[in-house]
């Protein structure tokens, strides 16, 4: 008997959910020492294997985050004349570089209550857990994160930058500048409807040095000594050389 329910149950939910099928234009973004951005292209579509649903048009949503490092905000204040730092407040962790883009205006694809759970939006997808005694306005350093990093482009908000056509076939542009931190860059997509998720799918795309950049990097981590005396040397011969050529343009 127990079976027969379990049986009737199965059957009396839909078939099949819509699926995501997706498709970039690159799995890996090499950087060097001419890296000035890059962009990725990401489409795909959706797999189903009933009619489309009636009622609510199907929205499309998608994330690209970097690397989450803590970081350490500090307020300035000027007292006497001189600015000095008055407040530090540590981020837990927070994106190297975060963009969404999204088919509808983000607050109609995707109600608070999804937001909460899956984290899709820039302020949700920061985490401050805790913050000192003495601040009580913990907000304010996350939005200055916020701030200065959509100045740099690190953060980016595409609000109906999605082209979905017969709430089947999507695809999108995102921007990357070349201030990106190396790493795996995590590529999440949700399908929503009324704004609420009925379906997800995440991959992976990496961001490396190559060639000279990552020689200097890696020296620079591993030898820092060397990394430094060469440094030196070359700022040493560049001024050298700096002053040759401007007395030869005198005499």
């Amino acid at each position: 008997m127990v079976r027969i329910l379990i049986l009737l149950m199965c059957l009396a939910l839909p078939a099949s959910a819509e699926q995501v099928v997706l498709g970039l234009s690159k799995d890996k973004v090499d950087i060097t020492t001419s890296f000035d951005g890059s962009e990725i292209l990401i489409f795909g579509a959706v797999k189903r294997e009933v009619p489309i649903p009636q009622g609510e048009p199907l929205e499309v949503i998608i994330t690209v985050s970097g690397p989450s490092l803590p970081v350490t905000v500090r307020r300035k204040e000027k007292r006497f004349g001189i600015w000095i730092n008055t407040d530090v407040l540590e981020v837990d962790k927070a994106p190297s570089f975060y963009a969404i883009a999204t088919s509808a205006p983000l607050t109609k694809a995707l109600t608070d209550t999804e937001d909460l759970r899956h984290r899709v939006s820039i302020p949700r997808a920061i985490r401050s857990v805790g913050a000192p005694q003495n601040i009580t306005d913990a907000e304010n350093f996350t939005d200055a994160v916020i701030r200065i990093r959509t100045e740099n482009q690190l953060y980016q908000l595409l609000q109906e930058y999605v082209v979905v056509d017969e709430q089947t076939l999507f695809r999108t542009a995102i921007e990357m500048p070349a201030n990106l931190t190396e790493g795996n860059y995590v590529i999440r997509i949700f399908l929503t409807r009324g704004g609420e998720v009925v379906s997800s799918y995440d991959t992976q795309i990496d961001v490396h040095k190559v060639g000279l950049e990552r020689w200097l990097f890696s020296l620079s981590r591993q030898q820092p000594l060397i990394y430094g005396l060469m440094s030196l040397a070359i700022a040493i011969a560049a001024g050298w050389g700096a002053s040759a050529i401007f007395k030869m343009f005198r005499s």
